[in-house]
């Protein structure tokens, strides 16, 4: 298994409870990661993580550090915390950025500048001028930056990529993607931060289809915009609620997203995704179509369960689920597992292989296996997911101006423009 790495975790919020703890234990248990800490701005959200009353049945006896102390005062906030916390660790660890998408570039930039691994969740940064900043200075120093793109993971998506390439589809010509987050998260932290000023819908979860229609067909967005419906979330705060975006790849394709916090939160699944995709060949068509929302499993409960205390539940195995296995508690399965265990395990990889290494030759390898997850393509990093930041880029300059199109530029020095 070989030297175990330390985890730090900056972000103690919905997605560090829902996926990227629970899987960082898992690999803890398993021997690939060692110490555990989470920082987080204040010690609230620490405090619901250690109380989590399915982590201890699941993972008994494994635990974090907090930062702040949970003996801290809950109202008194730490902003400048995880620069302290990132200075502390040893060299060539690795930290977990789950924070709001407008603080990820700072936190990424303290990442790099103590020598850290890092996996971050989507998407990278909100331009693509820092997410070339992140890909040069992590490449410089030999360390691995990937990014939580988990559909990549996802199987059914692993099997259409593998089937586009053989060209059983066909060529890309025209689809429709949609994800619709539930309405309880307008009461959520989310309206602290979601606001229009910062994010919306689209670069929130529909960055996901826009880089799974890449990540499967190779196809560029060359051209999108981007609309939204806005209102109010409890605390008085204006946020994008809705967005509708159309995107245009280089080839003259056309892929509709729509997106937005309101699925029903008395509704039987947990949100509305799916994704399709028509494809023509010569005289005939293709279809790639996923129903992600509902995979062939319904559950009726005695009582009810979750946010809304539902009793009939379209159950999604596939993401990610605590369920029994041979060892003790329970352990995670799902592509969302595998997308954090397949960043997590290759940072372990690396320092494994260069342990014995000197400075130079260390350097030298950590760079070629960077290079070659690059090329792989499978794992999300800043060099074959750039695209998005660029998507994500044109979508905010299009919703900040009513829906404009915006262009996307290749070539030497990729930017975009109003058209």
């Amino acid at each position: 298994m070989g030297k175990s790495i330390d985890i730090t975790i900056v972000g103690g919020g919905m997605i560090t409870n829902d996926l990227i703890l629970p899987s960082i234990y898992h690999l803890q248990r398993i021997g690939v990661v060692g110490k555990i800490s989470i920082c987080s701005l204040n010690n609230t959200p620490l405090k619901s993580l250690n109380e989590n009353e399915e982590f201890k049945e699941a993972f008994p006896n494994q635990d974090f550090t907090p930062y702040p102390d949970l003996e801290a005062a809950p109202d008194k906030n730490f902003p400048e915390l995880f620069k302290t916390v990132i200075s502390e660790m040893k060299t060539r660890q690795a930290v977990v950025v789950a924070m709001p998408d407008q603080l990820h570039y700072p936190v990424l930039k303290e990442a790099l500048h103590n020598d850290q691994h890092v996996l971050c969740v989507k998407p990278l940064v909100l331009s693509y001028e820092h997410a070339e900043e992140i890909k040069d200075t992590a490449y410089r120093k030999g360390l691995f930056v990937g990014v939580e793109y988990h559909k990549r993971f996802d199987r059914r998506s692993l099997l259409a990529k593998r089937r586009y390439a053989r060209g059983d589809f066909g060529e890309f010509m025209i689809g429709e993607a949609k994800m619709i987050e539930p309405y309880f998260y307008r009461s959520s932290n989310f309206q602290n931060w979601f606001t229009s000023d910062k994010t919306d819908p689209f670069v929130y979860v529909g960055c996901h289809y826009v880089d799974l229609v890449y990540f499967i067909t190779g196809l560029k967005p060359v051209e999108l915009s981007v609309s939204g419906v806005e209102g109010l979330f409890p605390n008085g705060n204006k946020g994008y609620m809705w967005t509708n975006g159309r995107v245009c790849y280089e080839n003259g394709a056309l892929l509709t997203v729509t997106n937005g916090l309101g699925y029903p939160d008395e509704g039987a699944g947990s949100n509305e995704q799916c994704l399709t995709m028509f494809c023509e060949g010569d005289g005939k068509s293709g279809m790639i179509k996923h129903n992600d929302q509902f995979r062939g499993v319904t559950h009726s409960y005695l009582e009810g369960i979750g946010a809304a205390g539902s009793h009939f539940n379209f159950v999604n195995p596939d993401f990610y689920r605590l369920v029994p296995w041979e060892g003790q508690g329970y352990k995670p399965v799902g592509y969302g597992y595998d997308s954090i265990a397949a960043t997590i395990n290759t940072i372990h990889r690396i320092e494994n292989e260069v342990a014995v290494m000197d400075g130079k030759k260390s350097l030298e390898a950590r760079q070629k296996i960077i290079k070659e997850t690059d090329e792989k393509g499978i794992i999300a990093t800043p060099a074959n997911s750039y695209i998005n930041e660029l998507v994500v880029e044109s979508a905010r300059l299009s919703i900040l101006s009513d829906g404009s199109l915006v262009k996307i530029l290749y070539g030497d020095k990729p930017h975009v423009e109003r058209r």
